[in-house]
C-alpha cells in the first residue's frame, strides 16, 4: 500500500504540522515513564532514565531496588545500564558528543564518555557540597545547577570543568517560582544567561550582575528560550503564555490555556510554536494565539530538537514538527507547483501515459527549480517510499535538462542511505537531515562506535570515503576488556584484524591491556606499534624501562632517546642509571653530552663508572684551570694525576698533568722565599725571572727537572729568548 505523505498532517492557523510514529517502543512494559526522569540526548541520541524517588513506583524484583542509570534507544532497545552509588541524582543531560551528565545532590559530577561506564568526575565546588544541589538545566557544553540556597554555579566546558558561580538574586525578597537557561551561543555577552522567574518579575542574571526586568504578569512557573536564541515563552502560575523577545523590549503574543493545571514541560519547537505538555497531552500554541492539542493514555517527555520535538511514550517515540513549504507545495491536494507537476510526470511515465512529456513541458521554464526541490523535499520525508519517488522525479527532470550539476544529486543519495541505515529499529538514532548536517557525518559515527556497532561504523565509513583508524581501535580496546581469551590469542586476533589497515596505531590498545591489568598483553601489542615516539611513553609507564630505551635507540630519534634518558636518570640512582646505559653505545654517547650540559661531577661519575680514567683525568685537569685558589689546583692536579698513574695503560697526558702540579709547587716556593710573584708563569718565564734575580742555580735545577733544552737555556740567560706575552 502506498503510504500517505500527509497523514498526520494537521493545521495550525496557516501552517501544518505532522506527528510521525517513528518505533514502537521495545521495552514493552518493562518501563513506566511515570516513574523515571527522562532525559534525551541531542541529535536524536539516547534516551537516559533515571528513577524519580519523589514519585511511587512499582515493585519488579530485587533489581529494582537497584540505582541504575537506563540507556536507550529511540526505539525502546536497552544500551545499557550505569550503576549509580553517589546518593540522590539531582540532574541528568547530555552533551552534544552523547556523553551522559549525572549531578548529585552533593555537588559531584559524573560525565560518562561511552555507554560501557568509562567517566570522569568533578566537583562544582565548596557551596555545592555545603548546601547541596537542587535542580539543573543543560545545554550542549555546559549546565548551570541551581543549590538549595538559590544561589547558581555554571559550569561552561565539559572538556575543562571549572565552576563558576553566578551573581545573586537583585530581588531582596525572594520567591522562586521556575527558572531556565540561554546558552552563550544565544547572548550578546557570550556567556550563560539565566531568567528566573521571582515574585512577579523576570530577573536575568549572568556572571557578573543580576537585572530585574520589571514584569508585573508574573509569577512565571517556566521559561524556555527558543533554538535561535530570538524569542521566549514565559508560563504563568494561572496558565497564561506570553511570547517575547529575548531582550525583553517586544511582546508578540498571548494565549490562555484556561487550566491552573502545572504543566510538566514548556519549550520551543523549533523556532516555529511553543509546545505545552502536560501529564498526557501536549499543546503547540502559534504565534497568532492558534492551538493543536494532542492526547495521549499515558504519562509523556518532551526531547526538544532543533528543528522539531521527540515525543517519548510509553508505547512508542514520535517525531513532531513543522512541515516544510517546499514539502506542503509538493504534497497539498491541487497543488500547481513545478516540484508537484514533476512527482505526477514520474508517475505518468510509469503508467507510459503521453501525459508525463504534458508534464515537463507545462514546467519546462521551472525545471530546474523543481528539480531542485524535489531533492531537497527528499531530505524531509522519513518514508523510504516517498524518498525514492521524489528522486526520481528529480531523476526524470535533470535527464531533461541540457546542464544541471548532479553533485546536490548525489549527496542528498549518500546522506539519505546512511541516514535510512542508522534509523533502522535495531539501532534506533532518530536523526533528521538538518539534526545530520549539523552533527556531521564523523560524529556520527563516533555515536556507532559508542553504540559498539563496529560492523555499521565501519560500512558508512568507507561508503562516506572517512578513516576507519578509530573504528578498528575502538573495537579492538572492547576485546581487550572484554574477551576471557589468553593474552596471545587476543594478540593474534587483533593483529590479524588490523594488519589490513595500514598505519594504524596500536599505542591505544595497548594503554586500554595496560589499564586492565594485562602488563603482558600491553607489551605484546606494542611491538607491532610502528612508531617508536608512541611505543617509548607507554613503556615507561608500565616501568619497562630497558625496553623503553632500546626502542627510544632503535628509533635512531636524538629527543625520543634523550627523553628516555633523562626520565630514567630521574628515576634511578647514579649507579643503576649508568648500568643501565653502559652496554648501549648510543644512549651511553647521549649521556656522556647529557653529563657535560650538567657538570664535571656528572661526567666524572660516569667517566668513573666506564673505567675512562684518561678522560675523567682530563676533567679534573680542566676544573683544576678554572679554580682561583692555587692551592686548590695544586690538589686537583695531583689528584688527576694519581688517577693516571692507578690506570695500568699510559697515557701521554700523564706527565704534562704532574709537571703543572709540580711548576705550581715551585713556583709558590719562590714566592715565598724571594717576595716576588711567579704563580702563573709558563717555565720559560719561570727561569727567566730566577736568572734576573740573581738565583742561576734554581735556574739550572728547573732546567734539568723540566728538561729545559740546553740551547733555550743559554738564550734565556742571555735574555735573547723572546719569551711570549700572555694577551
Amino acid at each position: 500500500m502506498v503510504p500517505n505523505p500527509t497523514l498526520g498532517w494537521e493545521r495550525l492557523q496557516d501552517v501544518f504540522y505532522r506527528k510521525r510514529i517513528e518505533y514502537s517502543m521495545m521495552w514493552n512494559d518493562e518501563v513506566n515513564l511515570s516513574e523515571f526522569i527522562v532525559a534525551g540526548a541531542p541529535y536524536g541520541g539516547a534516551i537516559a532514565l533515571v528513577r524519580d524517588t519523589s514519585r511511587p513506583m512499582s515493585y519488579r524484583g530485587p533489581e529494582s531496588r537497584q540505582k541504575m542509570i537506563l540507556i536507550y534507544s529511540n526505539a525502546g532497545k536497552l544500551i545499557c545500564n550505569i550503576p549509580w552509588d553517589k546518593g540522590s541524582i539531582r540532574g541528568v543531560g547530555w552533551s552534544n558528543n552523547e556523553q551522559l551528565l549525572i549531578v548529585g545532590e552533593d555537588g559531584n559530577v559524573r560525565l560518562y564518555h561511552d555507554f560501557q561506564g568509562a567517566f570522569t568526575q568533578f566537583s562544582l565546588g565548596k557551596e555545592a557540597e555545603d548546601h547541596g544541589v537542587a535542580e539543573c538545566r543543560f545545554w550542549g557544553t555546559g549546565f548551570v545547577a541551581r543549590l538549595s540556597n538559590n544561589r547558581f554555579v555554571a559550569i561552561s566546558r565539559y572538556e575543562e570543568p571549572r565552576p563558576r558561580p553566578l551573581a545573586e538574586i537583585s530581588t531582596t525578597a525572594v520567591e522562586l517560582h521556575g527558572w531556565n537557561i540561554a546558552p552563550p551561543s544565544y547572548t550578546l555577552s557570550r556567556h550563560v544567561e539565566v531568567f528566573l522567574g521571582v515574585n512577579n518579575t523576570i530577573n536575568v542574571i549572568d556572571s557578573m550582575e543580576s537585572q530585574d526586568k520589571r514584569l508585573q504578569e508574573g509569577p512565571f512557573t517556566h521559561v524556555a528560550v527558543s533554538s535561535n536564541g530570538a524569542l521566549l515563552v514565559l508560563y504563568t502560575s494561572y496558565g497564561k503564555i506570553y511570547v517575547i523577545s529575548s531582550d525583553f523590549s517586544k511582546k508578540y503574543s498571548e494565549y490562555d490555556t484556561g487550566t491552573l493545571d502545572s504543566p510538566s514541560q514548556v519549550l520551543w519547537c523549533a523556532n516555529d510554536c511553543v509546545a505545552v505538555a502536560w501529564e498526557n497531552e501536549i499543546r503547540l500554541v502559534g504565534p497568532g494565539g492558534g492551538a493543536l492539542s494532542f492526547y495521549y493514555d499515558s504519562r509523556i517527555a518532551l526531547v526538544p530538537e532543533a528543528d522539531g520535538i521527540r515525543i517519548i511514550s510509553n508505547e512508542k517515540c514520535e517525531f513532531l514538527s513543522k512541515v516544510p513549504d517546499i514539502v506542503v507545495d509538493l504534497f497539498r491536494i491541487g497543488s500547481t507547483a513545478p516540484s508537484a507537476i514533476l512527482l505526477d510526470a514520474v508517475e505518468q511515465l510509469e503508467f507510459k501515459s503521453p501525459k508525463a512529456d504534458d508534464n515537463i513541458q507545462l514546467i519546462r521554464s521551472n525545471l530546474n527549480e523543481a528539480v531542485d526541490a524535489c531533492v531537497k523535499a527528499a531530505s524531509y520525508e522519513p518514508e523510504q517510499y516517498w524518498q525514492k519517488r521524489l528522486l526520481k522525479a528529480a531523476l526524470l527532470g535533470k535527464s531533461v535538462l541540457e546542464l544541471y550539476s548532479s553533485d546536490e544529486f548525489v549527496e542528498m543519495c549518500e546522506t539519505l542511505r546512511v541516514l535510512n541505515a542508522v534509523r533502522y529499529y535495531d539501532v534506533g538514532i532518530l536523526i533528521t537531515y538538518e539534526e545530520f548536517i549539523r552533527l556531521t557525518p564523523e560524529r556520527l559515527i563516533d555515536r556507532l562506535i559508542s553504540r559498539q556497532r563496529y560492523l555499521l561504523a565501519l560500512r558508512l565509513s568507507d561508503y562516506l570515503q572517512l578513516p576507519t583508524d578509530k573504528i578498528y581501535i575502538r573495537w579492538s580496546c572492547a576485546k581487550v576488556k572484554a574477551s576471557p581469551d589468553d593474552d596471545n590469542t587476543i594478540c593474534k586476533t587483533i593483529v590479524n584484524k588490523l594488519k589490513a589497515v595500514p598505519g594504524v596505531s596500536y599505542e591505544e590498545i595497548a594503554r586500554t591491556a595496560y589499564d586492565e591489568g594485562r602488563s603482558k598483553l600491553a607489551t605484546l601489542l606494542l611491538n607491532y606499534e610502528p612508531r617508536a615516539g608512541r611505543q617509548v611513553p607507554l613503556l615507561l609507564d608500565m616501568e619497562e624501562d630497558e625496553i623503553a630505551l632500546i626502542k627510544a635507540v632503535e628509533s635512531g630519534d636524538p629527543d625520543l632517546i634523550y627523553y628516555v634518558l633523562l626520565h630514567l636518570k630521574g628515576k634511578y640512582s647514579l649507579a643503576q642509571f649508568f648500568r643501565l646505559v653502559n652496554d648501549k653505545p648510543v644512549a651511553s654517547a647521549v649521556v656522556e653530552q647529557l653529563a657535560r650540559n650538567e657538570g664535571p661531577e656528572l661526567l666524572k661519575d660516569f667517566y668513573y663508572q666506564d673505567d675512562r680514567r684518561a678522560d675523567s683525568a682530563l676533567v679534573i685537569y680542566r676544573e683544576a684551570l678554572l679554580l682561583d685558589d692555587v692551592q686548590d689546583r695544586m690538589d686537583k692536579l695531583k689528584l688527576g694525576t694519581k688517577i693516571y698513574q692507578d690506570s695500568k695503560d699510559p697515557y701521554p697526558d700523564a706527565k704534562a698533568m704532574e709537571d703543572h702540579a709540580k711548576l705550581y709547587e715551585h713556583q709558590l716556593g719562590y714566592e715565598k722565599d724571594y717576595k716576588t710573584a711567579f704563580v702563573g708563569l709558563t717555565v720559560a718565564e719561570t727561569i727567566k725571572k730566577l736568572i734576573k734575580i740573581g738565583q742561576g742555580s734554581k735556574a739550572s735545577k728547573m732546567k734539568g727537572e723540566f728538561k729545559v733544552p740546553d740551547k733555550m737555556f743559554i738564550f734565556l740567560k742571555e735574555g735573547t729568548y723572546p719569551v711570549p706575552k700572555k694577551n
